[in-house]
């Protein structure tokens, strides 16, 4: 994967290059949770579900399609049970109850595309308890950038329709 560094605030007008996402995500990724961009209007997150372990039964107020990349798992989504593997796209719908589980014999390796942003932009977490501790304690926040409206950001002149900054 990229040795692109997540952005701490708004982002630039540049590109965020991650080559190889979807078919080569490393299997050596160790982290629980990992922001790798924020935008605006939406985040880019890698996620890794140990070998029994789950995401934690949760809903956000978000919109969220993951994308997996190695391993096996579960998704229940909104009661519903779904089997997912490699190659596999899941949305869940802000609002909407959400668990995976890892049943394979291997790390389920994910990336997630939230919409808008779900945590800080530069989180990481080592351990599913080290996100949910952090996520209790408000530490892991989306920033208040991330929450304005198209209007708001177009008179900031952060957006722009010409493309020209």
């Amino acid at each position: 994967m990229s040795s692109f560094k997540p952005n701490s605030g708004i982002p630039e007008h540049e590109m965020a290059y991650f080559p190889k996402m979807a078919t080569a995500l490393p299997a050596s990724s160790s982290e629980f949770r990992k922001v790798l961009w924020t935008g605006l209007y939406s985040q880019v997150v890698i996620m890794t579900i140990p070998v029994g372990g789950d995401i934690g039964d949760e809903v956000h107020t978000v919109d969220q399609a993951l994308t997996f990349t190695s391993g096996k798992g579960m998704a229940t989504i909104n009661g519903k049970d779904q089997a997912v593997e490699a190659g596999d796209l899941m949305v869940v719908p802000a609002g909407t109850q959400h668990q995976f589980v890892n049943t394979g014999d291997s790390p389920l390796i994910l990336y997630t595309i939230y919409s808008p942003a779900e945590h800080a932009p530069t989180s990481v977490h080592h351990t599913k308890e080290q996100g949910d501790k952090e996520e209790d304690e408000g530490i892991d926040e989306a920033p208040e950038w991330t929450k304005k409206s198209k209007k708001e950001n177009e008179e900031a002149g952060l957006v722009k329709l010409s493309g020209k900054y």
